[in-house]
C-alpha cells in the first residue's frame, strides 16, 4: 500500500520544518501557503528539498492528509467542502502575536480544534503537533531517536486513531493518545504540556499533575470541573 501523502498548508516555520522532517524520513510531502508557487518554490527547494510545493488548492485536493501550520485566526479562509473526507491535523494555536491580542475564537469550554471541527464538518480532524516548539520538533527527533518524544493527539474520529499513530511514529514520535478533541484543550499554550518535548512517562506525569496548575486551575474554574 503506497504511503499516504502529507500535505502542508503554511510554509513558515512550522509548515517547513515538518516538511523537512518528512521528506528526511522519505515520507510524500505536499506544501502550499498564500504565497506564488514559484516564490514558494525557491524556499521549500532550499529548506526542504524532495517537497512538492503547489498552491493551497492543489495541496488540499491531491494529498491524502492534510496539516494546518496556519495562523488560527485565518480558519475561515478554508473552504470547507474541499476538506469532506479529509483527515486533518490541527497544528494551530491561538497566538497574539499573530492572531491579535484578544482570543475571541476559543476558550476555557471550546478549544481551538474543536473550533477547526466545527468549522470543517465533513473532515476527520485531529489536534497534534502543535505542543512542540518548531525548533524542538527536528532536533528532538534527530537528538533522541531511540527514545522518541511524546507527540499528542485528540480526535473525535475512532477511525482515524490508527492512521494519526501511524503518521506521528513515521515522523518520529511516540504518538501519545488524549481521547476526543476536548481534550486538546490541555495542549494549548499556557498549558504545562505546551512547549514539551519529553519522553512518554515524563508526559504521562505531566499530564496527572495538569489540574494542580494555574492553567488547569483556570479550565476547572471555566467548566465548573475536569474535562470530561
Amino acid at each position: 500500500m503506497a504511503e499516504p501523502t502529507i500535505g502542508i498548508l503554511g510554509a513558515g516555520k512550522l509548515g517547513s520544518t515538518l516538511a523537512r522532517i518528512g521528506t528526511s524520513r522519505n515520507i510524500p510531502i505536499m506544501i502550499g501557503s498564500t504565497h506564488s508557487v514559484q516564490d514558494l518554490k525557491w524556499v521549500i527547494d532550499t529548506l526542504a528539498p524532495g517537497a512538492v510545493s503547489a498552491t493551497a488548492a492543489d495541496v488540499v485536493a491531491q494529498a491524502d492528509v492534510i496539516v494546518l501550520a496556519i495562523p488560527l485566526s485565518h480558519y475561515q479562509d478554508l473552504v470547507p467542502g474541499d476538506f469532506a473526507g479529509k483527515l486533518v491535523l490541527d497544528a494551530t494555536n491561538y497566538w497574539k502575536e499573530v492572531d491579535g491580542t484578544h482570543n475571541d475564537i476559543s476558550d476555557f469550554n471550546h478549544s481551538s480544534s474543536e473550533v477547526i471541527q466545527d468549522w470543517l464538518p465533513e473532515a476527520k480532524v485531529a489536534k497534534a503537533f502543535n505542543h512542540m516548539g518548531y525548533h524542538d520538533l527536528e532536533i528532538e527527533v534527530d537528538r533522541h531517536p531511540d527514545v522518541p518524544r511524546a507527540m499528542a493527539f485528540a480526535t473525535d474520529h475512532d477511525d482515524i486513531r490508527p492512521q494519526v499513530k501511524q503518521i506521528l511514529t513515521d515522523f518520529g514520535f511516540d504518538p501519545f493518545d488524549l481521547g476526543p478533541l476536548r481534550f486538546g484543550l490541555l495542549l494549548e499554550p499556557g498549558s504545562p504540556l505546551f512547549g514539551e518535548a519529553i519522553p512518554r512517562p515524563e508526559f504521562a506525569a505531566k499530564l496527572d499533575q495538569i489540574y494542580d496548575s494555574p492553567f488547569g486551575q483556570q479550565v476547572l474554574a471555566a467548566r465548573g470541573g475536569r474535562i470530561q
